[in-house]
């Protein structure tokens, strides 16, 4: 029996393979600098708010500058311990 035509073209037809998308070529990333001004400062800074609570508790009433700010060395002390925490964050 002979065959149809369509038949034959669809015979004919392979199915194509999906192509795969070149790969694109890499570049290199370059690292970090290299941030060694953050450990001695996180620590410098830490240290200031730790020392500044300190003399706050101990010698406050008898420091002019101290017995005027009041409460607010508290803060002061606290808000170096935070800028400290703040600064370490950017080690790498």
């Amino acid at each position: 029996m002979p065959e149809s035509k369509t038949r034959k073209s669809v015979e004919k037809k392979k199915p194509k393979k999906p192509t795969e998308p070149k790969p694109t070529p890499t570049r290199r990333v370059k690292p970090p600098s290299s941030r060694r001004w953050v450990p001695p400062t996180f620590i410098t800074v830490g240290l200031l708010g730790v020392a500044w609570l300190i003399v706050y508790y101990v010698a406050g009433q008898n420091i002019p500058v101290m017995s005027e700010l009041g409460n607010w060395n508290i803060l002061i002390g606290m808000g170096g311990l935070a800028a400290a925490f703040v600064i370490a964050t950017l080690w790498r």
